[in-house]
């Protein structure tokens, strides 16, 4: 079973529970009836700011670990000038 497939089953499970649970085929036991009321409708949202936190985590700490690669910085202009000229000896205008 493939990664994807494992997701949305779980996820299906875990929605289908939830839509159960708010409009209330599936009461949840020694938590009051307001109380759920209060709480369920917010849980997607909820879920969504904690995505979009972990998701800036995740960025933010890849750009602070990311390796500076010297070797490949000269090896791309390098690259770069010899495409330009390259270019110039077709005598396309470069620049």
């Amino acid at each position: 079973m493939t990664r994807f497939h494992r997701v949305s089953i779980y996820s299906s499970i875990l929605i289908s529970i939830y839509l159960l649970v708010l409009f209330e085929v599936l009461p949840i036991p020694l938590i009051d009836a307001s109380v759920t009321q209060e709480i369920l409708p917010v849980i997607p949202w909820w879920l969504l700011v904690s995505f979009g936190s972990y998701s800036l985590w995740s960025l933010g700490w890849g750009v602070f670990t990311f390796r500076d690669c010297p070797e490949a910085y000269h090896e791309l202009l390098q690259e770069i000038d010899e495409a330009k000229n390259d270019l110039r000896s077709r005598a396309v205008t470069v620049d």
